[in-house]
């Protein structure tokens, strides 16, 4: 015996009416309150992701849960405390991506019939939580766009790493596209320059030295084939290229080491007090491996490294704000976002 399923109209109806394309902006993370309870879940999450720790095994496990997240959360809440947005309540990571996000969809929303989504790979909101609007949204095309100019295992991989987990539970999936790094994007190093000019024009001094600073990573990790390394260094030889600087004048270094190991040199705490020990008086640092500014540039460089310098005998110390929803900034991203979309737009 046929038995006949009677169709429901209004979904096939429904399912004819989507095609839009959506875009995902995509950041690092950050906790929900400045305290060590929501550092903690931040933490928590971030340091058992096996990209960013390796080796999750047990010796780990007792580290992590035993002493890492019973002493660093309160000590980090603190240090985000001191850069909180008080107004919206969140950290300025969350506030500037949001920004980014929103002038995104104003600057090519209407004109391309595109949805423009953000999430962050830790923390709120998901990246489940944005893939779920684009699709209730009638999104079936996706383009993910990691916010990191180089390209990390720890970083842009676990943006896809974690895209998967969420489609893999899905019985309709969207198809997904992956922007790539631009660390040498020449639009990306322009709008590098412009910004450290602008910023330089508004000191009341001339540095006698900028830093450029990354994110650090162990130094086994690249001994593992991750090309990190190698696209910090050639943003910065382009960079260089473009402001006409040397090695001298616009260095290389890499903060925010973690743990025991040896991790990419030089450091940039050793390095901001070893060119005050030697007589460098006027130092600025900017951070060209975030595309916004975060606790990692508003606490560790704009106040940890300035208190190393003046203290090593430094006098004059200026952070440059990183790209963030500046007009440079909002530039490198549409024309990465429209690059990418060729062929859906």
């Amino acid at each position: 015996m046929t038995v006949t399923v009677p169709l429901d109209s209004s979904k096939i109806v429904a399912q004819a009416a989507q095609g839009r394309v959506g875009v995902l902006l995509v950041n690092l993370g950050t906790p929900d309150t400045a305290d060590a309870s929501g550092v903690r879940v931040y933490l928590r999450e971030f340091l058992s992701d096996p990209r960013v720790i390796e080796n999750q095994g047990l010796v780990w496990q007792l580290i992590l849960n035993g002493i890492v997240l019973r002493i660093r959360p309160a000590k980090k809440a603190k240090d985000y405390l001191k850069i909180w947005n008080n107004e919206k309540n969140e950290s300025p990571l969350k506030t500037i991506t949001r920004g980014q996000a929103e002038k995104l969809a104003a600057s090519i929303g209407d004109d391309h019939h595109v949805i423009v989504e953000w999430g962050m790979r830790y923390g709120n909101p998901s990246l489940k939580s944005g893939i779920d609007s684009l699709m209730a949204k009638g999104c079936d095309r996706i383009l993910v766009v990691p916010l990191y100019p180089q390209y990390s295992a720890s970083t842009s991989a676990t943006v896809v790493d974690k895209v998967a987990t969420v489609l893999k539970d899905m019985r309709a999936q969207p198809t997904v596209r992956f922007a790539p790094p631009y660390y040498d994007d020449p639009g990306y190093i322009d709008a590098l320059a412009t910004s450290i000019d602008a910023h330089l024009t508004t000191l009341t001094f001339e540095p006698e030295t900028i830093v450029a600073s990354f994110h650090g990573m162990p130094q086994s990790y690249i001994a593992k084939g991750d090309p990190y390394q190698a696209h910090c260094v050639a943003t910065v030889e382009a960079l260089r290229k473009r402001m006409g600087r040397d090695d001298k004048s616009l260095m290389l270094t890499f903060q925010s080491r973690f743990g025991y190991q040896q991790w990419l040199q030089p450091y940039t705490d050793k390095t901001v007090e070893r060119l005050a020990k030697e007589g460098v008086k006027r130092l600025a640092i900017v951070t060209p491996g975030f595309s916004a500014d975060c606790i990692e540039t508003l606490e560790e460089i704009a106040q940890e490294n300035a208190e190393i310098f003046r203290h090593a005998g430094g006098e004059q110390f200026s952070a440059i704000p990183c790209l963030n929803d500046s007009d440079p900034g909002m530039d490198v991203i549409r024309q990465l976002v429209l690059r990418e979309l060729q062929g859906w737009i």
